[in-house]
């Protein structure tokens, strides 16, 4: 089989909605595509956790801290899942962070933004995590099988 030929079945694969598989056949840019999405987005969660981990001495009441504690747990906890997906594709953890401090990956620049007030804390709850769910749903059914099933997770 030529690589026309795979190409066009890994296209059918990917059409019927089957999930592809770390050890699945697959071209060279769906792999490279998969590795920038998914450590990006393991970037974000874990970066994400810092506006919320600047507050947890500041936190108005013993159980604000707690819940902020929680929430970052949560975050961090998405991103090692989501470290896990991008590993299955023959990048290691430590590749995906070389690339972050480089500059050559990305996360999400919305936690640039200062938390200045108590209030920015549930902005971020409310505006940027309810964001991002709406737009992590869709994730679910993504072809790649390590990644949707890390989002089923994290969705969850």
């Amino acid at each position: 089989m030529d690589f026309q030929d795979k190409l066009h079945e890994f296209q059918q694969y990917i059409d019927a909605e089957e999930k592809v598989e770390p050890k699945d056949w697959m071209p060279d840019d769906y792999r490279t595509h998969n590795i920038r999405q998914i450590s990006q987005h393991a970037h974000s969660e874990v970066i994400g956790m810092q506006p919320e981990g600047n507050w947890i001495t500041r936190a108005p009441t013993l159980r604000a801290k707690k819940i902020l504690l929680a929430k970052i747990q949560d975050e961090g906890g998405h991103g090692l899942y989501l470290y896990s997906a991008a590993e299955t594709l023959g990048i290691s953890r430590d590749e995906m962070i070389a690339q972050l401090h480089e500059g050559k990956a990305k996360y999400s620049s919305v936690f640039n933004y200062p938390t200045l007030n108590w209030a920015d804390i549930g902005a971020i709850g409310w505006l940027v995590d309810g964001a991002a769910v709406t737009n992590q749903l869709s994730l679910r059914r993504t072809s790649f099988g390590p990644y949707s099933r890390a989002m089923l997770r994290i969705c969850n």
